[in-house]
């Protein structure tokens, strides 16, 4: 324990800590059952991992869970005709064969971009998006990438011309969403037409220059599509992990299945669950808390400062496509509570999400901006007390809870990284890894 974490933490914590950290060093040996491994606080911890809960039902979509709708947002997730040149579809960025990332340090769609590409395997279970959280359900979220010059470079009328125009994305909006808009009326409905207030554009000024009523039309449409994106990403779960088998086995208390599971491994969570205190931000069966830190990364490049969650909360506060707002088919609950009791953005200066952890062995680079290429670097980084100095390159200051993870050995970080990859699950079924014959 280093001289700063005491000062930091205080006597009492400090005890704690040293104790729980030479405890860790000193793994019990199994008596044959491995729940002997682990004290009751740490099982109690190991056994809210897993298994996955059910999804709940789609933050304000009311076609979460059709089916109808699946097919159609998958057929939408590969469709390249929204980009500016045709060449871009969601899939560019999030490749089934890639665990829906695309392994790049930063993602790269007709531009490339500043921040690193999500997997989006069990994204469902989040409630904010983007590395900022500047969406607030995954319906949203799936509509931003079209009008971000970066990633599709796309503008809303063209994206709802171009299903309008096609007469099979026709019949599959229509069947779940009912009528289209008139736009075959492009006096009403101009070819190319985006909502940017901060644009001269020529499809800035015709979305301006369109009725109040018709705007409203194209934006339910545009929700709508997001809609059915999210119905399609909802079935992008997996479990089953190794990790998923070990926590069954210690459940049912079925020896020969415990002895399956690596002894790195096993070492590795009781760190994770014990004394490594990774717990403090990835909780839950997602080991993810949903929320939002700063973890003291220093710049990477210089002059560029990315202020993460402060710039977010605006964003998502102000879009007329969060959950409470005119296109939300619930405006009510618990979406409503996050959005109302959102911080001071200030407070949020240099804080990004936290990023579940199953299926982490499978999506290097890591981080919000893919400066590590493996968890050993990611570990380690974690383990250093002072960020080797570079605290004058810091954005915004490093959340203080950060404090608290113990000096490790690097045989204890190989432990953690043991563990991390039993965390893969199995593959997603082959029939959601490409565009559907039909939508």
């Amino acid at each position: 324990m280093s001289a700063r974490h005491a000062a930091a933490c205080g006597c009492g914590l400090v005890l704690a800590l040293a104790v729980a950290l030479a405890t860790a060093r000193a793994v019990p040996q199994s008596d044959g059952d491995d729940r002997s491994l682990f004290t009751a606080l740490e099982l109690d911890a190991i056994f809210r991992h897993s298994p996955l809960p059910r999804l709940a039902r789609g933050a304000a979509d009311s076609v979460a869970d059709d089916a109808r709708a699946a097919r159609f947002g998958q057929y939408l997730f590969f469709e390249r005709r929204f980009s500016i040149d045709g060449s871009v579809s969601c899939a560019s960025c999030h490749e089934p064969e890639k665990a829906f990332a695309d392994g790049r340090r930063v993602g790269r769609g007709t531009e490339t971009g500043e921040r690193n590409t999500p997997t989006l395997l069990n994204t469902a279970f989040n409630h904010w998006f983007f590395w900022d959280g500047r969406a607030d359900s995954l319906w949203a979220q799936a509509l931003g990438p079209i009008e971000n010059a970066k990633e599709f470079g796309g503008d809303r009328l063209n994206t709802l011309h171009v299903v309008a125009e096609d007469p099979a994305l026709r019949r599959a909006y229509a069947s779940v969403f009912g009528m289209l808009p008139p736009l075959d009326d492009v006096r009403r409905f101009p070819r190319h037409a985006f909502p940017d207030p901060n644009s001269s554009s020529p499809a800035a000024r015709a979305w301006a220059a369109m009725a109040a009523a018709d705007r409203d039309a194209a934006n339910r449409m545009f929700a709508n599509l997001g809609k059915a994106i999210e119905a399609y990403e909802r079935r992008l779960v997996n479990e089953r992990s190794e990790f998923d088998h070990y926590v069954a086995a210690l459940k049912s208390g079925d020896r020969a299945q415990q002895r399956a599971y690596p002894g790195a491994a096993k070492r590795g969570l009781k760190l994770f669950v014990g004394a490594a205190q990774c717990e403090l931000c990835h909780s839950g069966a997602a080991f993810s808390d949903g929320e939002f830190h700063n973890n003291g990364l220093p710049v990477l490049v210089e002059g560029m400062r990315d202020i993460g969650r402060m710039a977010g909360i605006p964003v998502v506060r102000a879009s007329i496509f969060n959950a409470t707002g005119p296109f939300s088919d619930d405006a009510a609950g618990e979406p409503k509570d996050r959005l109302a009791y959102l911080p001071p953005p200030k407070s949020q200066l240099g804080a990004f999400k936290t990023p579940g952890l199953r299926n982490v062995a499978l999506t290097a680079p890591y981080m919000h901006d893919g400066r590590f290429e493996s968890l050993e670097e990611v570990l380690e980084f974690y383990a250093k007390s002072e960020n080797d100095g570079q605290k004058k390159t810091l954005v915004g200051e490093r959340e203080a809870t950060l404090g608290l993870i113990p000096d490790l050995s690097k045989a204890q970080l190989a432990d953690l990284a043991a563990f991390l990859r039993t965390l893969t699950g199995t593959a997603v079924q082959a029939a959601l890894t490409g565009p559907p014959d039909s939508p």
